[in-house]
């Protein structure tokens, strides 16, 4: 018989931590004296019962070992879990949200993916902005959870290579799970500090600061403002460019280098190529600004560099409409959105390692074609790549480009029009934030959208931001027969 009870008593757990986490947007209204905070208190309360509840009524579980299937469901029922239980503020408060805006906005938020569906955020209360802030601060820390212990583990899109990266499970998942959280929240706070204080240091108010401290380390991209960082253009977009860069970045190197060793972090080909990746666009894309529109302001390539890196990272940071640079930089971005940042980071969309791994085989089978008799292997980081690996991120890419598909065409059908169909899905599938075109580009936000095709969207970023195929196992007969 399957066993519900690891599963539960996870899920229990964290639902009842977010829970508790709500006192904190509730003492922040509270303070401002704002009435908002009767909103967390109830949601707080509800959601700390009923995830204490489920966790005590599992407890008789605890110690046992999980299997593959229940590795996968706990997975996605976390992501599926959460976002019902942090989208009750919204719905509670002021906001009034409707349940479908409310849990859009909420899986955006531990997705990481920064679309919104809420405008007048200047004068949102205060506690539901802290609370956005923090939800992409939780999903940040908690999908470099996920890519370093389970997705290695689940074998999903070429995830497996790393399982020598220092922290192989050895299939005590959740004993390991906690190990590596507490080395990398110790790692994950200090960069948000330093994100904090070094918004403070240009000028930046302090909650502002802090907010956006939480959504530049998760790569995450919500703001308190409707302008985004169009009301913080200056000093403010370097230093969001460079924590957006170091939060992009495998926090594995940053635990190996607390720990003594720095090498891996500077040898890295993923580090590398990302990094070059990064600054070709941006000389390309600042080339283009001066030759073909003329613009070579110290501003203008200040917001080509924060941008770029913004779109790359999958940040979803906004400090102007940069689809009003042309034709040429909006179909860059289109595609900078599908490439991401390095595997275990707090990056989403595809993933810099399995473009390497991709162009790896390729090199490979044209060797073979050019000389039959010769033996050659493809390589990652110095060490062969197995054919289960390469057969994994084959998969991946099918079951990407499958997906974006299906959810473009899932989304016309509702009577979107082709440029919002296709950004919208891949902004949800990339967990990118904006997408383009005048209702979702960087200068709208998600709000006119349908009902339905919102429903889809956060289907999208649920499945996206699990490597789609830890979401796609759990609908098939095998998974439940195995």
């Amino acid at each position: 018989m399957f066993d519900l009870r690891p599963i539960g008593y996870v899920i229990g757990l964290l639902v009842a931590a977010l829970g508790a986490t709500m006192l904190f947007p509730m003492l922040v209204d509270l303070n401002d004296g704002n009435g908002n905070w009767a909103a967390f208190f109830e949601a707080g309360v509800l959601t700390f019962a009923t995830g204490g509840l489920m966790a005590f009524s599992c407890s008789n579980s605890v110690g046992s070992r999980l299997s593959i299937q229940q590795m996968f469901l706990l997975t996605t029922g976390v992501w599926l879990a959460l976002p019902i239980f942090a989208a009750l503020p919204f719905a509670l408060g002021e906001t009034e949200a409707r349940t479908v805006d409310a849990f859009f906005e909420a899986m955006s938020g531990l997705t990481t993916t920064g679309s919104t569906v809420f405008s007048g955020l200047d004068d949102m209360a205060r506690g539901l902005l802290l609370w956005r802030s923090m939800l992409q601060w939780f999903g940040g820390v908690g999908i470099i959870v996920v890519a370093m212990v389970f997705l290695p583990e689940l074998r999903v899109g070429g995830m497996q290579i790393f399982r020598s990266e220092g922290f192989d499970t050895g299939g005590k998942v959740l004993p390991r799970a906690v190990q590596i959280s507490s080395r990398i929240s110790v790692i994950y706070v200090g960069l948000t500090l330093a994100a904090f204080l070094s918004y403070l240091l240009v000028g930046m108010g302090g909650f502002d600061a802090f907010n956006h401290a939480l959504t530049t380390v998760a790569t995450g991209g919500y703001s308190t403002r409707d302008a985004s960082f169009g009301a913080f253009k200056g000093n403010a977009e370097y230093v969001a460019t460079v924590f957006m860069v170091l939060a992009s970045l495998p926090f594995v190197r940053y635990v190996q280098l607390v720990g003594g060793t720095a090498q891996p972090l500077f040898r890295d080909s993923q580090i590398r190529a990302y990094l070059k990746l990064n600054v070709a666009v941006i000389v390309v894309l600042s080339a283009y600004q001066i030759v073909v529109n003329g613009d070579a302001s110290a501003g203008t390539l200040r917001e080509v560099v924060f941008n770029v890196t913004s779109v790359l990272t999958g940040t979803g940071f906004a400090s102007v409409d940069y689809q009003l640079w042309g034709a040429f930089p909006v179909v860059l971005f289109f595609f900078l959105g599908l490439i991401g940042g390095c595997a275990g980071s707090t990056c989403c969309s595809v993933k810099v390692f399995r473009y390497q791994l991709l162009f790896a085989s390729v090199r490979t089978q044209i060797s073979k074609i050019h000389s039959p008799n010769g033996v050659f292997t493809p390589r990652f980081e110095g060490r062969a790549v197995t054919e289960d690996v390469l057969y994994s991120v084959m998969a991946f890419f099918v079951a990407f480009v499958v997906s974006l598909g299906i959810l473009a065409m899932l989304l016309s059908a509702t009577g979107l029009d082709f440029t919002t169909s296709l950004s919208g899905a891949a902004a949800a599938l990339a967990n990118i934030g904006p997408g383009l075109g005048d209702i979702i580009g960087p200068a709208g936000n998600f709000a006119p959208l349908n009902d339905t095709a919102k429903w889809l969207l956060a289907a999208g970023m649920l499945a996206g931001r699990l490597e789609l195929m830890v979401v796609f196992a759990i609908f098939t007969t095998k998974f439940w027969r195995g």
